[in-house]
């Protein structure tokens, strides 16, 4: 499956990203006092999302997707099932952001 790889020694950094050939800038951050990041996700210039926490096995933006979003599904997941929590201690260890497509049920993209 195709997953956006998150360096996490670069925290924060802001990054473009291209997903199903549509250009997209996304930022990542790290509350250190609660253990947990967060993305921001910007297009053509435009904050669409500021502050979008990652949690376990939830997809990204679903509550304010439009047409302005990715067309995929992005979702912090663990193929190997041992972990269930977006932290330090599992983000691009063994948690990854997947990308979903939803119409053919498994990941794709080109990021």
């Amino acid at each position: 499956m195709e997953y956006i790889d998150i360096e996490k020694e670069l925290i924060p950094y802001r990054f473009d990203i291209s997903i199903l050939n549509e250009l997209f800038t996304m930022e990542v951050h790290y509350n250190d006092d609660y253990d947990f990041f967060t993305v921001d996700l910007e297009r053509d210039g435009e904050v669409l999302v500021a502050g979008e926490r990652l949690v376990y096995g939830q997809a990204l933006f679903q509550g304010v997707m439009d047409n302005r979003f990715p067309k995929l599904t992005i979702v912090p997941f663990d193929e190997s099932g041992q972990q269930n929590n977006v932290n330090a201690a599992t983000l691009s260890e063994s948690v990854f952001l997947f990308l979903i497509d939803e119409a053919e049920g498994e990941a794709d993209g080109d990021a």
